[in-house]
């Protein structure tokens, strides 16, 4: 295994628990193993190697000497991973989207009967595991798929759900401050393609109701197209993925992106110097007589007593005292560093998972719906409910081809029922289960959707 950071707790824990009926000996490979050791305590079916994954010699003989090779590094380093083991033709595993270089080994993966097992995480993983076995369900009894709306989202517990944004940092801050930049979103609306840019993203948000959890919304990820054809929904007439909020989450956060505060295109001058009411000050219109407070209320039409701007106080953003500290930063540098402060969870916080799909489907002429949930919430900062849904199914799927009972070679993602029925089967047993039912169809429901 190399790579042994936060998503490892629970990687970790199965495997060891599992290491000695299956005759496991786990390698953690690392340049820092801390963590790994904490959670390992001397396990005697584990050890531990430093290791550089630039070094190539190192990396060639640590892979070398593997029966399997489960990279939990950020995703851009796969690829020299995976052109080793494809040398030593070892299996590997990653929760990691498939890259187009990553896709363009999988002729000779083919070639020698190996199988390269990538996006069997959270989401991407879980979201597609559970995705297709309702899929796949619908088309065994002949039924035509009309509509497929997929969320996924990392929140706080609710009992440890304690500021007015309802959100606390359960994985990495950055990709939250960054999230929807980089192109509109893009999604099929009643056979019409829709787009929205970055700019009106969070104003165009849909309900979600989970049984126990209440109310939810849901803004749109990116691209919701490039799954038409990965889930085999070429004819679909709806098609929307997306990420979950508490309600309200979104409308406040469009004001950093109006304002600006989200751009990692620029650095500031002088950043390192500025508090943090300098910082807001600098993208309103400057004005000797009025405060801050009264520019950006202006500015933007916020009501004192609308609770979005009780939000903007609550994070500290006219804090005149408290300084930036980063030299030549970007906005959303800046906006990572001052939203640490608020959202960092404490010693005692919990984190939880949300996932809900819809799917629209006509069977025997009749049209229907089936709304599938699940909730994870995590057991501590150790054992958090974004490593248990990460690191699970990374664990159980690399046993599973260690003993032969996934086989299909390829570079592949977790779509097919040789791979998901017997994951799915295991992550129940693991708390890890989605309730369905069958509700009304709606199909497009504009009732539901905000802007």
């Amino acid at each position: 295994m190399i790579g042994a950071g936060r998503s490892s707790s629970s990687l970790l824990t199965y495997l060891l628990t599992k290491s000695s009926s299956e005759k496991l000996h786990i390698t953690i490979a690392d340049l820092n193993l801390e963590l790994a050791k904490s959670i390992v305590q001397n396990h005697e079916n584990c050890s531990f190697l430093v290791l550089d994954i630039f070094n190539e010699t190192d990396r060639k003989k640590a892979i070398k000497n593997a029966d399997i090779v489960v990279s939990m590094l950020p995703a851009h380093l796969h690829l020299n991973v995976a052109k080793d083991c494809l040398a030593f033709e070892k299996n590997m595993v990653t929760a990691s989207y498939i890259s187009n270089d990553m896709n363009l080994l999988n002729d000779e993966v083919v070639k020698k009967g190996l199988i390269f097992m990538n996006e069997i995480g959270l989401d991407p993983g879980i979201d597609h595991m559970s995705a297709m076995k309702v899929i796949d369900s619908i088309r065994d009894k002949g039924g035509k798929m009309l509509l497929f709306e997929s969320f996924t989202g990392g929140l706080v517990a609710p009992e440890c759900d304690d500021n007015l944004w309802n959100y606390k940092f359960t994985w990495n801050p950055r990709n939250v401050v960054l999230a929807g930049q980089g192109g509109a979103a893009k999604f099929l609306q009643e056979g019409t393609y829709k787009y929205i840019p970055y700019h009106k993203l969070f104003r165009r948000t849909e309900i979600l109701n989970i049984e126990g959890y209440g109310k939810f919304e849901g803004y749109a990820n990116r691209d919701s197209l490039k799954y038409k054809s990965v889930y085999g929904l070429d004819n679909i007439l709806t098609l929307y993925r997306g990420t979950i909020r508490r309600v309200g989450y979104s409308r406040a956060w469009n004001i950093f992106v109006q304002l600006g505060m989200t751009d990692d295109s620029y650095t500031i001058e002088d950043s390192e110097h500025m508090s943090y009411r300098d910082f807001t000050n600098s993208f309103l219109a400057y004005n000797p007589f009025d405060s801050v407070e009264l520019k950006l209320r202006s500015y933007l039409k916020i009501d004192q007593d609308d609770v979005v701007w009780e939000k903007l106080e609550e994070i500290d953003i006219f804090n005149k005292t408290k300084k930036v500290e980063l030299k030549n930063a970007t906005p959303a540098q800046i906006l990572e560093k001052i939203l640490k402060d608020s959202w960092t969870l404490k010693e005692n916080d919990k984190d939880m998972i949300v996932m809900q799909h819809l799917f629209g489907y006509e069977l025997n002429e009749k049209k229907e719906q089936i709304k599938s949930s699940m909730v994870c919430l995590g057991e501590n900062q150790t054992y958090t409910a974004m490593a248990k849904t990460v690191g699970l199914p990374v664990a159980i799927a690399t046993l599973k081809i260690l003993n032969s009972e996934i086989t299909t070679p390829g570079v592949q993602l977790p779509i097919n029922k040789e791979v998901y029925n017997p994951i799915l089967k295991e992550l129940e047993e693991n708390g890890i289960i989605f309730k369905e039912e069958k509700v009304p169809y709606l199909g497009y429901n504009p009732e539901n959707v905000n802007g």
